[in-house]
């Protein structure tokens, strides 16, 4: 599973700690129950593609316990009812294009969700479908407060500034790359567009879109020191994006009580 040159890495295979942050994604979907995946590749996809392969294919042939059954304990997750489909978007694809591209595999589903693929979070993944199917909207999306530290400023018309804060002080939020749409979305999203633009505006004049917002963990991986405060939280072993880790942990501790 070891990729011959780093530089071919594409951006979701880039490990946090021993695997990669897609596949850290799809555990915290697991977690909830979320074991069918669809994959837009889009640049080096093929590696995306290779990686999976050759999981799957280690866990078919190296990782059998007695009774055959697969021991998936290389990364403390059962890849058994893991369903996943691969679609080639092309190399410039953008997020509008590739939403557009995986329609017709989600054509008999009212609802589904959808990820950058480079953020991780500790959100309760079932609070935030419950908000979605309260509100009865086409399109939800995880609505975080900015973590950087830059700071907002207000200029006036002769270039004065007003006013200077830092962005976590003030009201604003961002897009957290986590959504949920039913598939009437695909009514919004025209040729090329980009998903949280011109498909978005549409939604908003017609009062389809909200968003859950949450103050608990959330980090991207934009940059290396992004991904370097990533790794520093996974190495001192309280990873908050873990919650499977912390789900297990308690299970076992009420094991050992009773």
């Amino acid at each position: 599973m070891r990729l011959k040159n780093p530089s071919e890495i594409p951006k979701p295979l880039v490990k946090i700690g021993h695997m990669p942050i897609l596949l850290h994604i799809m555990k915290y979907y697991s977690h909830f129950g979320i074991n069918d995946f669809i994959l837009c590749l889009g640049y080096k996809g093929d590696a995306i593609r290779d990686f999976f392969s050759s999981l799957f294919d280690n866990l078919s042939h190296d990782f059998l316990t007695k009774g055959g059954r697969k021991n998936t304990s290389l990364f403390n997750i059962d890849f058994s009812d893991w369903k996943i489909s691969f679609i080639e978007t092309g190399l410039h694809a953008n997020i509008g294009q590739r939403l557009k591209a995986a329609e017709e595999y989600l054509a008999d589903e009212e609802v589904f969700m959808a990820n950058y693929a480079d953020v991780l979070t500790d959100l309760p993944l079932l609070d935030f479908l419950d908000n979605f199917q309260e509100q009865g909207r086409i399109a939800s999306f995880l609505g975080v407060r900015p973590y950087h530290s830059f700071h907002v400023v207000t200029i006036d018309n002769c270039g004065y500034v007003c006013c200077r804060q830092r962005a976590k002080r003030t009201d604003i939020w961002i897009t957290g790359g986590y959504f949920i749409f039913r598939k009437e979305i695909y009514q919004y999203i025209k040729d090329n567009e980009e998903l949280v633009e011109q498909p978005f505006q549409r939604l908003i004049a017609e009062n389809q879109l909200i968003s859950y917002k949450y103050h608990g963990f959330w980090g991207c991986m934009d940059t290396f020191k992004d991904k370097q405060q990533l790794e520093d939280l996974y190495n001192s072993g309280k990873a908050p994006w873990e919650i499977w880790q912390t789900f297990r942990e308690y299970n076992q501790l009420r094991s050992k009580s009773s």
